[in-house]
């Protein structure tokens, strides 16, 4: 009756960590597609940025459309650590060209431009919460598969760490920014 017991328990003890870790790896999972998302979203907004921009000058216009070509880079990319690698190329090229159109004063009062640049911000921002909570969702999944006693689990249906994203050593620099 004992040996019973002890199976039984163990037998659920088995079944709620793996479901506790298909759980966690379908959050990262769900964490991963919220950045492409994201990414879609602001990928959205270029042609209009790129129509818009057309009629004021041509060498920012042809930024924006270079940005407009990594989006296939993405695409093709194998996993989020090379997806981000691109991402974080093209938020460089957003960062330059925002601060290129400050000489544009007429195109820096379009209405269209406007808007538009305020929802590449507000997209931006989202892509950072996106990244934010893909990082905190890998962490709790990497400790799930390296604490005792799940990590017996993890090791046996062979789930493997999830990388972290950071921040490259341009993101760490200061903004400075020009009225």
């Amino acid at each position: 009756m004992l040996i019973i017991l002890i199976l039984v328990i163990l037998i659920c003890w088995f079944v709620f960590s793996y479901n506790g870790l298909v759980a966690k790896k379908q959050r990262v999972k769900e964490a991963s597609s919220d950045i492409l998302v994201q990414l879609k979203r602001r990928f959205d907004l270029i042609p209009n940025l790129v129509e818009t921009v057309k009629g004021y000058t041509k060498h920012e216009a042809e930024t924006l459309e270079k940005i407009t070509e990594m989006r296939s880079k993405i695409n093709d990319s194998k996993n989020i650590i090379e997806t981000d690698k691109i991402n974080k190329e093209i938020s460089k090229d957003i960062k330059n060209f925002l601060v290129s159109v400050e000489a544009y004063p007429e195109l820096k009062a379009n209405e269209n431009f406007l808007q538009l640049q305020k929802e590449l911000a507000d997209t931006e921002n989202k892509i950072q919460a996106s990244r934010r909570f893909y990082n905190n969702i890998v962490k709790e999944y990497n400790i799930a598969i390296h604490s005792i006693p799940t990590n017996l689990v993890a090791s046996l249906l062979k789930y493997t760490e999830e990388p972290l994203l950071d921040i490259s050593e341009e993101e760490k620099e200061s903004i400075q920014v020009r009225f």
